[in-house]
């Protein structure tokens, strides 16, 4: 009985002190964009663009220039037997270079979303699918590139 408390204990110590350090992206960004640069879809530009200077902090020595090119396609993925449209594809890709002015480190990523919605009758219901998903879809691609910058720049 003893010996199986013993073994129980020893198997806990060596499994929790194993080293592993969960990265913490709770504590912000320790960066300040100073330009975002965009080139491609002005709507879901704006929106990251938006979104990214919100998540930084002007107090930061970290200073760094965005540069986003988003390219969005749509595309049909599924007809019926009447050969109609009943839902449609829709690709984000986002390719995001940045240069840090005071340092001399420069990367490129690329970001991408997918998703898709269904077609209607009435064509402003389908403008309506297409919007939200596109707001869905541009929160999520700013929360990638926030945690991709976050992670790229805080490598030792």
């Amino acid at each position: 009985m003893k010996k199986r408390i013993l073994i129980s204990i020893l198997l806990i110590l060596f499994t929790v002190s194993c080293g592993f350090k969960v990265l913490d992206t709770s504590l912000g960004s320790n960066f300040f964009i100073k330009d975002i640069k965009t080139i491609g879809e002005k709507r879901i530009n704006f929106k990251i663009k938006n979104k990214l200077l919100l998540n930084t902090s002007k107090t930061q020595e970290r200073i760094i220039v965005v540069n986003l090119n988003t390219v969005k396609k749509k595309s049909i993925k599924e007809k019926n037997i009447k050969n109609e449209i009943t839902k449609y594809q829709l690709d984000i890709t986002v390719n995001v270079k940045y240069n840090q002015t005071n340092g001399n480190k420069s990367d490129s990523f690329v970001v991408s979303k997918s998703g898709d919605y269904s077609a209607s009758n009435q064509y402003s219901q389908i403008l309506n699918n297409e919007k939200t998903l596109i707001e869905t879809l541009t929160d999520e691609l700013a929360e990638d590139i926030l945690n991709r910058l976050i992670s790229s720049l805080n490598d030792l």
